[in-house]
């Protein structure tokens, strides 16, 4: 039997010869479109600062005064005296902002996903996801030990198919979905779910981590965009990280369904609160995604800009309408080669590969801030003209 380390190495090699392997890349300065890399400068499209709020002033005060009134770690879980004034204000904040009943804090999204679909279903269930939902949300469906169905991405006919089938088979089903998949920045086809989980009688769960603050006349996010309420969309998640620009997430929904998460979320349980400065600097941001509605109309004039060009210059682009604009190559060794070049013209642009999408997909994920001006996006196609 190999040593640990000979396995690793092994397996290491693999994913460099695949060209699967990852970098990171540390930096010295808050999030910003330009960052400073040895000495470079360069402009970032591969932020989900979609806001541009993660390093707005009247957060960093806010969160430098809960410093001095709370201090930093919270000290404890929520369920153990970790659950602060701050927690409970920023929990009704999301109820309200989101038009529900409660809400919910996790620590991450992650969490959050793991937490709810585990604690919602068992052995006796079914869970339904799109091929393309997080992993986050496919970790969650192993965890629950519930019968898993995985349709092929936006194929509703297919789904329709293991709607009937779980509804026929299991006692209860929850049909899970991201609201944007992350990775094509396109929307699920919500109105047409909510129609089929009603049929069958499923549960409905949206993961709106890249919708929340970014669609909607308010920054309500999917459900806003479609006009979907609680009766339709019952669990709706979201992550704070993204276009609120801090940290954490949270689901929203009725009052029973947050008390029995509270009870049975592992997740939520047995971990850390998050600590309460950054509870109060999300209660900001919170307001100024409703407020500051220019940070939503600058985002989708870029967007626009952007495709309108790229339509000029015939990149294979996804149909999104989304800050995430993926230019789709195929292969990773295309896809590294093309980011490389990039970072070469002073563009920070990450290629993405499997498993993170699938086989042949390889990708440039290019993400929109409404901290981008236009020559900045002028230059960005530029550049992509050259390759």
């Amino acid at each position: 039997m190999p040593s640990l380390k000979k396995h690793l190495e092994q397996q290491l090699q693999q994913r460099q010869q695949a060209n699967l392997y990852r970098h990171r890349a540390s930096h010295l300065e808050p999030q910003a479109v330009i960052r400073h890399i040895q000495g470079r400068s360069f402009i970032s499209f591969c932020s989900n600062d979609y806001l541009g709020l993660a390093n707005h002033p009247a957060l960093v005060k806010t969160c430098q005064s809960g410093l001095e009134d709370y201090g930093l770690g919270a000290g404890a879980a929520h369920l153990l005296h970790g659950h602060s004034q701050a927690h409970e204000q920023l929990e009704t904040a999301l109820a309200d902002f989101t038009g529900r009943e409660r809400a919910l804090l996790f620590s991450t999204g992650y969490m959050a996903n793991l937490g709810i679909i585990s604690a919602l279903l068992d052995r006796q269930d079914a869970v339904i996801l799109d091929k393309l939902d997080h992993a986050s949300l496919i970790d969650g469906a192993i965890l629950s030990r519930a019968q898993i169905y995985r349709y092929p991405h936006g194929n509703l006919e297919i789904l329709e198919r293991q709607l009937k089938t779980a509804a026929e088979r299991s006692r209860f089903c929850l049909l899970v979905t991201d609201g944007v998949f992350s990775m094509d920045g396109t929307l699920a086809p919500l109105p047409e779910m909510v129609a089929l989980a009603a049929k069958y009688q499923a549960w409905l769960m949206v993961d709106d981590a890249h919708g929340f603050g970014v669609l909607g006349d308010s920054g309500g996010g999917c459900l806003e965009h479609f006009a979907l309420d609680t009766e339709q969309v019952p669990i709706l998640m979201a992550t704070l990280g993204k276009a609120a620009g801090v940290f954490g997430a949270f689901v929203a929904g009725s009052e029973v369904l947050i008390e029995s998460l509270i009870q049975s979320a592992r997740s939520y349980i047995y971990t850390t609160a998050l600590p309460p400065a950054l509870a109060l600097a999300t209660r900001q941001s919170l307001q100024l995604i409703q407020d500051e509605t220019w940070r939503r109309q600058h985002l989708q004039q870029h967007i626009q800009h952007f495709r309108a060009g790229a339509k000029k210059l015939g990149l294979p682009l996804v149909d999104s309408l989304t800050p995430i604009q993926p230019v789709i190559l195929g292969s990773s060794e295309q896809a590294l080669a093309a980011s490389k070049l990039l970072y070469e013209a002073g563009l920070l642009i990450s290629a993405i590969r499997p498993p993170t999408v699938p086989k042949n997909s390889a990708r440039l994920r290019i993400t929109f801030s409404a901290s981008h001006e236009a020559q900045q996006i002028d230059y960005l196609l530029s550049q992509l003209a050259r390759l």
